[in-house]
């Protein structure tokens, strides 16, 4: 005889709690990301503020401080730089289509056809940008956030005890400095490997006479978060436009890009991400691509903090199971 499947009260409850909880996090998802871009923010700050804190400045100070050089150092890049930026990106834009007719005739490219085709996608790379840097508010609330966490951050622990008891709040408290040291790191790494690969970039790039250099090295640095199809990205406009003044150049250009990525490869990212335990390639990629289908270019660059996080999460479960083993034999 069949068996009878019964489903209790309990579970139905319990399903579709998980299932309007998940609604209602997709609802407020805008204010998550606000949420996971300030934790992460704070990782990276938190040593600074904690350096500081060490020399009698108070906490309240410390942050201050080091918002003060922050702030004040992007408000210097973005003044000496995104002038020349905008402006060179502006001629490369442009440009461009002449240079791939120019390169590639036997294709017959039709401009029109590439450029509604590829125009969704730049109008979400601008939304993304307006997002960043030119919404106060969004920037403002994440300061404000960020400003609070790092405040609340040594505190942490006794809020914790107030809801849990002890040992709980001790598995916490682990769980949440492994997750802050991970997600620090890795932030502080990438950032690093950032300015590496733009300034490489930039450097080869003017020594061979190459036009646009400080856009195309800017666009290098920034796909530096994408693995492996990054770097090819960021080296086709950099060939394309190195053609247009000989093939050897182009050659040059392109052999400069792969010794970059060797470099980085097998130097550069050994020493910079020492402390982030690093992913295949492929589940960033997914990570990446899941992310873009729920966030869009927001959610593409939070999946992979979360992809961080789901390990340390993961580790500790086990070790709480091991340490307290279920009674039933």
């Amino acid at each position: 005889m069949p068996k009878k499947i019964e489903i209790s009260h309990r579970t139905i409850l319990f399903t579709l709690g998980v299932i309007v909880g998940a609604w209602l996090l997709f609802q407020v998802r805008d204010i998550i990301y606000l949420l996971i871009i300030s934790f992460i923010l704070m990782t990276v700050i938190h040593p600074a503020v904690d350096a500081l804190h060490k020399y009698k400045i108070p906490r309240v100070l410390a942050i201050l401080l080091v918002y003060v050089v922050i702030i004040g150092g992007f408000a210097l890049i973005i003044a000496s730089l995104i002038p020349s930026i905008a402006s060179q990106s502006s001629g490369l834009i442009q440009n461009l289509p002449v240079y791939a007719e120019r390169v590639i005739p036997m294709l017959n490219i039709d401009i029109h056809a590439i450029s509604q085709e590829i125009a969704p996608y730049t109008q979400n790379i601008l939304k993304f940008g307006v997002e960043i840097f030119n919404n106060i508010v969004n920037v403002l609330t994440i300061l404000v956030f960020t400003f609070y966490f790092l405040l609340a951050r040594n505190n942490m622990n006794d809020w914790v005890k107030t809801m849990v008891n002890e040992h709980i709040a001790i598995r916490i408290s682990n769980v949440m400095d492994d997750i802050e040291v991970r997600i620090g790191a890795w932030a502080r790494g990438q950032i690093i490997l950032m300015l590496i690969i733009g300034i490489m970039v930039y450097i080869g790039l003017t020594l061979f006479g190459i036009d646009y250099a400080l856009p195309l090295a800017v666009f290098a640095g920034l796909l530096e978060v994408v693995p492996m199809i990054g770097p090819i990205v960021s080296a086709v406009p950099a060939v394309l436009v190195a053609f247009t003044i000989s093939p050897l150049h182009a050659l040059f250009v392109a052999i400069l890009y792969f010794i970059i990525q060797l470099l980085e490869n097998h130097l550069i990212v050994p020493i910079v991400m020492k402390k982030s335990v690093g992913f295949s390639p492929i589940v960033i990629i997914l990570a990446f691509l899941i992310g873009t289908r729920f966030g869009g270019p927001v959610g593409a660059i939070l999946a992979l903090p979360v992809i961080l996080v789901i390990p340390v999460i993961i580790q500790h479960f086990i070790a709480y199971r091991n340490e307290n083993p279920s009674k039933e034999e």
